[in-house]
């Protein structure tokens, strides 16, 4: 591995993947002269970071030190969405330690949300969860300047264009924060703890209120000149299609996603071509994509129609990005993984037929096994990627000062 990668990274990041290391474990994997990496122990102890936990099991001859990460560390995890708000504070290995989730409205602004992402951390450490916090990850459903820390233009929004949503909780929480995009989060926490562990070239395409993707080559993501590939939701499928949230018309977004099927799902109630759900739009007032998922289940004709409909659109974007990127794994997760296997199956079957046999004999299209946890996963990995040296290959400065000091 390049020097360039510090040793304080290598063996945070090996600690955190691998839990308690010896010494001589450290040393041989990390293939660094002895010396070397004591001095660099001995720093990593007094800044917080390590403790020395007692002697190793025996590999004969003397018992070396066991190192392991110091059981203080915490980080906070954010995902954030149009309509919900996940939080977690985890250790230094990324293992949960508090969570908290609530549904929250991404259109009340940046002060707003912001405020009620702080109070709830707040909370977390009246409550005893933690001291203090070494880094804080989030994720943002739309367009993310990474090197500003800083939302740009994203389409469902409003109010949030180049606002400092960095700065703004460095300052308030004294520590490092990094901002990306939900999806590259997602993708993150898929291929860290999820069923992408071995998968180098992945593709994550997440279907909720809206619809992105995050692309991950030689396992980093991939994020463009200027942050924002794979926002495949305003690829256009139609000239002529409905108007989008971005402006334009046509977009997938605009035909599939939580917004569009409960559109959907309410025209087809109240046409008469869903008893199912207008039973459901009468007694509630409105519809929403469980609604579809469950009518579908119970084997209403209209429902599956919908979900193959959608299926089938996002199958199309799909296989374009199969014969521009060829992916080893297509992972399917967000909110509207819940309409299950039609779903699926109409994704995979148009992938497979519009794409070249080359790109596809051995590509497996599967739903996330993380599920609702992808993103704070992700974003507590993107936390400790930043509070252990940063992520090799990737930006060396998305972090805000702290306001404390404290780093």
């Amino acid at each position: 591995m390049s020097e360039r990668v510090s040793v304080p990274y290598r063996v945070l990041s090996l600690l955190r993947d691998n839990g308690p290391l010896s010494r001589a474990q450290l040393s041989d994997r990390l293939e660094i002269p002895r010396p070397r990496l004591l001095a660099e122990l001995d720093r990593m102890v007094a800044a917080g970071k390590v403790l020395e936990a007692g002697p190793a099991a025996s590999r004969g001859g003397r018992r070396s030190t066991l190192v392991q990460l110091d059981p203080g560390l915490r980080f906070a995890a954010v995902d954030l969405g149009a309509s919900s708000l996940d939080i977690e504070i985890t250790d230094g290995g990324l293992e949960p330690v508090a969570s908290y989730s609530e549904a929250a409205d991404i259109r009340s602004g940046p002060v707003a949300v912001l405020d009620r992402v702080s109070e709830i951390l707040h909370g977390l450490a009246a409550q005893g969860h933690y001291t203090r916090l070494d880094a804080i990850g989030i994720g943002l459903p739309g367009p993310v300047s990474f090197r500003d820390g800083v939302p740009v233009s994203p389409p469902i929004m409003v109010g949030w264009n180049r606002y400092p949503v960095r700065d703004t909780l460095a300052r308030e929480h004294g520590c490092p924060v990094v901002v990306d995009n939900d999806v590259n989060v997602m993708a993150l926490g898929e291929r860290h703890s999820g069923v992408a562990r071995t998968v180098e070239h992945l593709l994550f395409v997440k279907i909720g209120s809206g619809i992105g993707s995050g692309m991950q080559h030689h396992g980093r993501i991939y994020r463009g000149a200027e942050g924002c590939a794979g926002d495949i939701g305003h690829i256009q499928i139609e000239a002529g299609g409905p108007v989008c949230t971005c402006g334009n018309t046509g977009c997938l977004e605009a035909y599939f996603g939580g917004v569009a099927l409960a559109r959907d799902a309410t025209a087809a109630a109240r046409s008469g071509q869903s008893p199912a759900l207008a039973e459901r739009l009468a007694e509630r007032g409105t519809l929403s994509a469980v609604d579809v998922a469950e009518c579908a289940t119970s084997g209403d004709t209209a429902c599956v129609t919908l979900i193959r409909d959608g299926g089938h659109r996002v199958g199309q974007v799909l296989a374009t990005l199969v014969s521009f990127m060829n992916p080893s794994m297509i992972v399917i997760g967000g909110g509207l993984t819940g309409l299950g296997y039609v779903l699926l199956s109409e994704i995979r079957s148009v992938v497979y037929k519009r794409s070249l046999p080359l790109a596809t004999g051995n590509l497996p299209i599967v739903m996330s096994e993380l599920g609702p946890r992808a993103g704070v996963v992700g974003a507590a990995l993107l936390a400790s990627e930043l509070s252990y040296g940063g992520q090799p290959g990737q930006p060396r400065d998305p972090v805000a000062p702290a306001a404390s000091g404290h780093v």
